[in-house]
């Protein structure tokens, strides 16, 4: 039986020092929130983008290093430094988008920016624990912080309907991986992750053992919620699609690459000797997610469910990755995520800079004739839909190349040649909001009801981050190998 001791020393706080600089800022902006009136609460946005940054350089403390803290249940390792630097990189895109957008929408509250900080530091522990319930504890930090988010536009159904379905789905998903882990700890008499790796080699019976199968099962239910994978996805789009959507860009994004982060360490450090059983379910997993998400997407009209159907196919093309397993497809995995939240974050900040209090313009229709009404905003959308088209370029061209050449080398050719033909399916429903920007006569008048030069500066950065990631990829994948490896 495992004693826990609460003890902790300075050099364990260094350890989180990221995590404890968002919480003292979100404490921070609430105690400012009960001041702080009216056309001043912008200044609440503008410290918790000064929090993000603080985290950031906290985050130096432990580059290079490979430090655990807490007895051994939270790290600072490469793997977790890459993922908090792209929870930090989501966080500081999604306020620079709200900074405006919250004023428009009357949500500009401090309990906004106290849940994406709060929310943050979640995701950050979910990728640096090496222990079952920290990896829980940094899921339930994020989960309730995003429930709340998804709801607080109160005065909207939808929202409120949103909030409502992603805490039932989401209260049922936890309570599969919470049963999961204890029927783990039930077979292992561990939590900790590499002790449960050390167990299963060392007694390769007890991994036949029907608990562990179980508890295996219900481990990839849970995580597979959180990341959409099919057909654990119903919750995505009425939630993206009901929800603010700079929060949708901020699940979108966050919430599956946290969910990754814990997938990947829980996986491929703690349960590698039960790959055998994984493999074949998580190959089924892939090919119905992409499927499924692309199919469907085909006949979204709403460019909010077009976009969480992708999110959905997207889940799929990651976990090609995830089955072939191999160096090349581990390192993929954080290469795609790292893509991919320039390429979302982006997209859905021009949705925001296109929509108006009461209007959100989220109809594809909407979008007739704004290549030549808002060119800047349609040559930036088409970036990022040609991106998530897998056009080279792109990064995700370079992202989806990196996945199905791991997918080939590893011997998984179908896998690999329905991946691809799901992309070519894809391209149909990004290009289709390219000829409407292009190609049709406007439907509607679509003004830019209030300009907002952080939101514009969110889309700079996100178009700077997919061409630079397109153009020049070894680098990026270099860092993603450089990050894996010490996870292995």
């Amino acid at each position: 039986m495992e004693i826990f001791k609460i003890q902790f020393s300075a050099a364990d706080l260094k350890v989180i020092a990221p995590e404890l600089v968002l919480i003292i800022f979100a404490l921070l902006i609430l105690g400012l929130s009960v001041f702080v009136r009216g056309e001043k609460r912008g200044l609440l946005g503008y410290t918790a983008l000064l929090g993000v940054a603080a985290a950031f350089l906290s985050l130096f403390l432990g580059i290079g290093k490979d430090l655990s803290a807490f007895n051994g249940m939270v790290k600072i390792d490469p793997f977790s430094f890459f993922f908090k630097v792209m929870f930090l990189i989501i966080a500081f895109l999604t306020v620079l988008a709200s900074l405006e957008y919250t004023r428009r929408e009357g949500i500009d509250f401090g309990e906004y920016y106290v849940l994406v900080l709060f929310a943050t530091a979640g995701m950050m522990l979910m990728a640096s624990g090496v222990n079952l319930l920290i990896i829980f504890l940094g899921l339930e930090v994020m989960s309730i912080s995003i429930y709340v988010l998804a709801g607080i536009m109160r005065e909207d159904t939808r929202s409120v309907e949103a909030a409502f379905k992603y805490f039932l789905l989401g209260a049922f998903a936890s309570a599969f991986l919470l049963y999961g882990i204890a029927l783990t700890y039930a077979s292992t008499g561990t939590l900790d992750l590499g002790r449960i790796g050390h167990i299963l080699t060392e007694r390769a019976w007890v991994s036949s053992l029907p608990i562990v199968i179980i508890g295996l099962a219900l481990l990839i239910i849970g995580f597979g919620f959180k990341i959409a994978l099919v057909p654990f996805h119903m919750w995505t789009p009425d939630v993206y699609e009901g929800a603010p959507t700079s929060i949708t860009a901020f699940m979108a994004t966050g919430v599956k690459a946290a969910g990754f982060a814990a997938f990947v360490r829980v996986f491929f450090y703690a349960l590698p000797n039960l790959q055998a059983y994984w493999t074949e379910i998580m190959w089924l997993l892939a090919v119905a997610t992409m499927i499924v998400g692309n199919i469907i997407a085909l006949s979204q009209t709403n460019i909010k469910r077009m976009l969480a159907y992708s999110s959905i196919a997207h889940a799929g093309y990651i976990m090609v990755a995830f089955v072939a397993g191999n160096e090349l497809g581990k390192s993929s995995i954080l290469f795609y995520l790292l893509a991919y939240i320039f390429m979302n974050i982006g997209a859905f900040t021009v949705i925001i800079l296109l929509g108006k209090k009461g209007e959100e313009n989220t109809l594809i229709t909407d979008y007739a004739g704004i290549g030549f009404k808002h060119p800047l905003l349609a040559a930036s959308m088409s970036i990022f839909m040609l991106s998530l088209a897998g056009v080279p370029p792109m990064a995700g061209f370079m992202a989806k190349f990196y996945v199905f050449s791991a997918a080939v080398k590893a011997k998984y050719y179908w896998l690999a040649v329905i991946g691809v033909l799901n992309s070519a399916v894809a391209a149909y429903y990004y290009l289709r909001v390219l000829i409407y920007m292009y190609f049709r006569e406007p439907e509607k008048d679509v003004a830019i009801e209030a300009f907002s030069p952080a939101a514009v500066l969110a889309v700079i950065i996100s178009v700077w981050g997919v061409l630079q990631i397109g153009i020049l990829p070894s680098t990026f994948l270099a860092l993603a190998q450089r990050s894996i490896q010490f996870l292995l």
